[in-house]
């Protein structure tokens, strides 16, 4: 198998950062503006390749009698018995039509990497050579080797593609592609000094450095462009990419192609050959990987590099930070010139020998820095997701306007790029000894652990203070161009169009236990994903106290904006107020152990539950997750039993009860505001699914107990069932009769015509409706006083509420059950703003509205 990397996962391009002894002699230029910059290289990405099992390498999978277990060996990912085999063999077409377009793509950089070969052979046997016969065997030494190989692979695929038929066999090509690994071995014990004889020539010779800076590769055949810009260095690095990518193709090849079918034992046996080729070389390399030399002949190694949020001088900053072996390098892309070597800029280092973490007693108060409320933040994900909808609409356009999409994909990454410098609050501190210290803010408490636990690592070898000259920091940011591993920001705009874009809808997630812990302690977990480019707290457990083996058994329902993964952090509580953390005035609790998976296409595809443990610092953490479409969760789907209150008309309700609200609306907002009005994330923050279940069955049930319960129960459950109550009432809140005048009015520009449509349409409501709404508004405005302590905004409010009060209840209105549905669509986005118009108009009453009463029809 292939190792892992310092954070658990696969290493897949372990020779990344293979280069070592740079002598870069650029001027060192500090004098550069502050931007987030987003750079791009010509780099292949394989299509139709997963690049990791279906879980974590950290995740092992049980199988259950009723469930879907999860797996994390390709053996599992192939035995998938239960998907359509039609289906499977439909994909492996789709697979092995990428890998051919991927072949293909790779054959054009392999033949311009051997176009100089010829003329600089030539003029090796003239007067005025330009290269020496030694050196050009050394910089192309097997490259026509790996060139023949592949033409060959590719020349036999082609047909078979060509004339598709599903019985045709090609397991054999892979396996006598594998058989010829031995070549890529040669190539890679070569590839230091070949990159070392081109950097030598290249100061030498003036005429070879021209041809080696500016080599041109033939472009796709889906391209507009004939050919793009490359250099030496960059093409003689992509066998070793492609190398490094073996294993993936057969992984994906054997997860679509049935047991029974001839090629399966045939793919078996080249991902054994791969599997153990790429370990000998990762054994072979691993003293070499990631690594500069230094003047005294020792080797400093690339550990970790990311881009985080600086805050200097009150101002927030993108920065790309680089962790190696001996010390902490904050820097960033200078500008440059098209065609020019990129360049970092250092703006400062540490040596881990002088880096501290201080206690927290110790530390000072935060810089005051600018915080962005979170309903701007939230308008500006409207506005990224409603760009990405121009650019799908766009694309589809039989005109296909190119310039309108890049202009629309430069908006984009302006605005993602803008969410991700001002989103991260979690303060990240590090120390100078010698006086200076340095605040970062992230995203993430568990991109914070990963941080910190990583430093820390290293400061436990015998670490020495130093002072870096003007030429070794040269060298050193000169290197990080090649050695990081990170290459640009996380935003769509930096995607290629065939990478996943993640799940859009609601993944239920049950925490079911944990164990593997030394002490009895107060535990608890949470539950990130990533939300557009960073990821997000979304649920947190209760505290099971005293307890080494904690049961929670707690169901979540957490929403999906494009994620990809899901996090689970496992913390201890602590009670100690010497702990108090002086950033945000909070215990700083423990974190245990944390773990990560994926979320991709099969996760969506299983409606049945999938159970997983996943392991981290010995501690194991079961757990249960189902996703489903936002569609499917949103139906609205009348109850049979009109006795109870959820799924039941409200009008039905309200004259059983003899009231002019419904119960269950008085009791959970008068209980929100007696307790969670505070609350941090009141109505965002998911409720443990099972409680609200509860309280949804002894409404419906009208317990006597229930206002026990209530006084008893999490405030975010509370909260949970309210917003459960409107999303399955059979018609919205706000009708199905009015909702396209809704829509229409809001639209409107003149703001007198709109006020006066908007209150003609809420005074139109029957009463139940009516009354119920603007009981509700009151209340959400009394939640949004309270924004600077419970951070929820109006905007916010009406974020969370809007599709919940206006989504109609017909399934055929413009529903799409797909799960890569953008969350922000136009009908989302209009919902959000009808609510939120009502919640920023002065306060309204049901006498106000009846004696204004406007005469126009609202028929629609």
């Amino acid at each position: 198998m292939e190792p892992l990397s310092h954070h658990g996962l696969p290493r897949l391009s372990w020779i990344d950062t293979l280069y070592s002894n740079f002598n870069y002699t650029d001027g060192y230029d500090g004098d550069t503006a502050d931007e987030p910059r987003a750079t791009e290289e010509a780099s292949e990405t394989m299509p139709f390749i997963d690049e990791s099992p279906t879980m974590s390498p950290q995740l092992s999978a049980r199988t259950h009698e009723t469930s879907d277990a999860l797996s994390s060996t390709p053996d599992g990912m192939a035995a998938m018995s239960a998907v359509d085999p039609e289906k499977r063999l439909e994909m492996r077409n789709f697979v092995l039509s990428g890998i051919l377009a991927s072949e293909e793509i790779y054959l054009n950089q392999l033949e311009a990497l051997l176009l100089p070969l010829k003329p600089l052979k030539a003029a090796a046997t003239t007067s005025q050579p330009v290269l020496t016969n030694q050196q050009i065997e050394t910089i192309f030494y097997k490259v026509q080797e790996i060139h023949q190989i592949h033409r060959e692979f590719c020349d036999s695929l082609c047909p078979k593609i060509q004339n598709w038929d599903s019985r045709h066999s090609v397991g054999h090509l892979f396996q006598k592609l594998a058989e010829s690994l031995g070549v890529y071995k040669a190539f890679v014990d070569n590839y230091k000094v070949a990159i070392e004889t081109v950097e030598k020539c290249s100061l030498a010779n003036n005429n070879f450095k021209k041809i080696s800076e500016d080599l041109k590769v033939k472009s796709s055949k889906d391209s507009k462009e004939c050919s793009t810009s490359i250099t030496l260095e960059a093409l003689l690095y992509k066998p070793i990419d492609r190398v490094t990518r073996s294993t993936l193709v057969l992984h994906d090849l054997l997860k679509h192609t049935p047991t029974e079918h001839p090629d399966y034992p045939l793919l078996q046996h080249a991902l054994r050959i791969s599997q153990n080729f790429l370990s000998s070389i990762n054994e072979e390399i691993s003293e070499r990987r990631t690594q500069v030399s230094l003047a005294k002949g020792e080797n400093r190694q690339l550990v970790r590099d990311g881009f985080i949020v600086e805050v200097s001088e009150g101002t927030r900053k993108l920065r790309h930070v680089f962790l190696f072996t001996d010390l902490l390098l904050c820097g960033k892309l200078k500008k440059q010139a098209v065609g020019k070597q990129l360049q970092y800029d250092c703006k400062w280092y540490i040596p881990l020998a002088d880096l501290t973490f201080l206690s927290v007693e110790d530390l000072e108060p935060s810089p005051q820095i600018h915080t962005v409320p979170e309903h701007d933040l939230e308008e500006i994900k409207m506005k990224i997701s409603h760009i990405k909808n121009e650019i799908q609409r766009e694309k589809k356009s039989p005109k296909g306007q190119s310039r309108a999409v890049e202009r629309l994909k430069k908006k984009l990454c302006e605005q993602e790029s803008w969410l991700l410098l001002h989103s991260p609050t979690i303060p990240f501190r590090i120390h100078n000894k010698n006086g200076k210290s340095f605040f970062f803010l992230l995203s993430s408490d568990y991109e914070r652990s990963e941080w910190r636990e990583a430093i820390e690592k290293l400061q436990k070898k015998d670490l020495q203070g130093f002072v870096l000259s003007s030429l070794e920091l040269q060298m050193l940011t000169g290197a990080c161009v090649k050695l990081r591993t990170i290459h640009n920001i996380p935003v769509t705009s930096n995607k290629e169009d065939d990478e996943p874009t993640g799940l859009n809808g609601f993944l239920h997630v049950i925490v079911r236990s944990a164990k593997g812990f030394e002490n009895s302690a107060s535990l608890y977990c949470t539950l990130e994903v990533d939300s557009f480019g960073y990821f997000v707290s979304k649920a947190k457990t209760r505290v099971f106290r005293d307890t080494t083996e904690p049961h929670w058994n707690e169901e979540f329902e957490i929403e999906l904006e494009g994620s990809q993964s899901l996090r689970i952090l496992c913390y201890e509580k602590l009670y100690d107020k010497i702990k108090l953390n002086k950033d945000n005035n909070e215990i700083v609790d423990k974190i245990m152990g944390k773990g990560q998976l994926q979320l991709d296409t099969q996760t969506a595809q299983s409606r049945n539950w999938q159970t997983a443990v996943i392991e981290m610092n010995g501690i194991e953490v079961e757990l249960s997750m189902k996703f489903t479409t936002r569609d499917l969760s949103l139906k609205r789907t009348p109850s049979k039993k009109q006795s109870g209150v959820f799924g039941v008309k409200i009008n039905v309700v309200t004259k059983r009860e003899r009231s002019k609200v419904p119960y269950i609306v008085r009791q959970c907002i008068e209980e929100v505001e007696k307790r969670g009005i505070e609350e941090v994330g009141i109505y965002r923050v998911s409720g443990v699914a099972t409680d609200i279940q509860t309280l949804k069955a002894a409404f419906d049930m009208n317990t006597k107990d229930v206002l026990v319960m209530l006084s008893d129960m999490d405030i975010n459950a509370i909260a949970g069932t309210l917003k459960l109550y409107f999303r399955e009432l059979p018609e919205p809140l706000l009708t199905d009769r009015f909702y396209p005048a809704f829509v229409e009015g809001i639209a409107l520009s003149d703001p007198a015509a709109k006020e006066n449509c908007m209150l003609h349409l809420l005074r139109s409501l029957p009463d139940p409706n009516l009354n119920t709404l603007l009981f509700l508004l009151d209340h959400l405005k009394r939640v949004a006083e309270k924004e600077p302590v419970n951070k929820m905004s109006l905007h916010n409010l009406a974020t969370v509420f809007g599709p919940t009060l206006l989504r109609p209840s017909e399934t055929e209105h413009k529903a799409h059950a797909n799960i890569v549905s953008d969350i922000w669509s136009h009908e989302v986005m209009a919902q959000v703003q009808v609510l939120l118009y009502y919640l920023q108009h002065p306060p309204l009453s049901i006498t106000e509205l009846k004696r204004n009463t406007l005469y126009y029809s609202t028929d629609v």
